[in-house]
């Protein structure tokens, strides 16, 4: 269910008729600044979700 080579191509094509050459560098550096964001906050929320886990866990063993 991947994306051919000839349908990346075609919507680069696309891409360079709608947005222009000069605005896709821009708007490859923005969509990685968003990416690197949102793995950087959900990173975040999976690690306050393991972090009660262990506290828990830790107490147990030490209430043996």
């Amino acid at each position: 269910m991947g994306i051919s080579a000839g349908t990346a191509v075609i919507l680069g094509v696309v891409a360079i008729l709608i947005f222009g050459p000069k605005k896709l560098p821009e708007l490859g550096k923005a969509m990685g600044s968003t990416l690197r964001e949102f793995k950087n906050a959900t990173k975040g929320l999976a690690d306050d979700d393991e972090t009660p886990k262990k506290v828990s866990e830790s107490t147990k063993s030490e209430d043996k």
